[in-house]
């Protein structure tokens, strides 16, 4: 037992000098700043060790300096700022831009403590229609920019990004051996385009459809979401869609300034911006 009790104390102490050696005897887990300089001055970022895929894959970008020289290719004020374009590099003006990788994606890292205010630091990528599992793309990121939203505008939008959710719901129902009668009559009424019967249809089997909605879990916007997107402002039609791992917490008057700035068709800056990214030694 005597043996026992010192290797557990041992191993004990070896686990506490590990975590000591990672956050510099601190106590508190390490995080990782990152420093973004672009022509407009200078945004300071947090990673999130949450989402350690997207942080680790964000910090190699960083020290490689695969994203030194690239652009803030598209800004949309009350929207977000995006960059990280390879093939923005010394490109020539007006040509869009957007399309360029590193030959690989980032799986999805979603984490409800994580949403799109303001200063959000995100990853861009492609639509569900060629990427129904979400990845992030390996390099392009955008900042959200967002504006604020009140109470009735939260509600709709969650509704919105339950859509789907309720759609399969719908879709269950009438598929059931036991409700083609309901089908086919939908099918009908749709075909005849009689809205007010749609409705009426869909107001019957309404109890149904919030009853399995409750039992999957749809989406809804916490107390904290919709107090920060009400007053700081975001994009929250973006939250449970793409990863965010990071977030602004100095130089938000530059993401203002870069969002507002004069544009082309296809959303570039007339005026490139160009950005130059380095680790944020503490």
């Amino acid at each position: 037992m005597k043996r026992i009790g010192q290797f557990i104390l041992i191993l004990g102490l070896f686990m506490a000098f590990s975590s000591l050696k990672r956050d510099g005897g601190k106590g508190k887990e390490v995080q990782t700043h990152v420093l973004i300089h672009t022509d407009l001055g200078d945004i300071k970022i947090l990673l999130y060790n949450e989402t350690p895929k997207h942080r680790d894959n964000f910090i190699k970008l960083v020290k490689e300096g695969t994203l030194n020289g690239t652009l803030f290719h598209r800004v949309i004020e009350g929207f977000m700022i995006q960059g990280g374009d390879p093939g923005s590099k010394n490109a020539a003006p007006g040509i869009p831009l957007g399309n360029g990788n590193v030959g690989y994606t980032i799986p999805a890292e979603f984490n409800p403590k994580f949403f799109h205010k303001k200063g959000a630091l995100a990853g861009a990528r492609e639509g569900d229609e060629v990427n129904p599992n979400k990845e992030s793309s390996g390099c392009q990121f955008y900042i959200v920019h967002g504006r604020t939203f009140t109470d009735t505008l939260l509600t709709m939008q969650e509704m919105r990004i339950n859509q789907p959710l309720m759609q399969a719901i719908f879709s269950e129902y009438v598929a059931k051996p036991e409700n083609l009668a309901f089908r086919d009559k939908f099918i009908r009424l749709q075909q005849q385009n009689k809205m007010d019967s749609l409705q009426l249809m869909v107001a019957k089997i309404e109890p149904y459809i919030n009853a399995e909605m409750a039992k999957r879990n749809p989406y809804k916007f916490s107390a904290e979401q919709r107090k920060v997107y009400s007053t700081i402002g975001g994009a929250p039609h973006l939250d449970g869609s793409y990863t965010v791992f990071g977030e602004v917490y100095e130089g938000l008057d530059v993401v203002d300034k870069i969002a507002t700035a004069e544009k082309d068709q296809n959303d570039r800056p007339k005026t490139d911006i160009h950005m130059t990214l380095s680790i944020i030694e503490k």
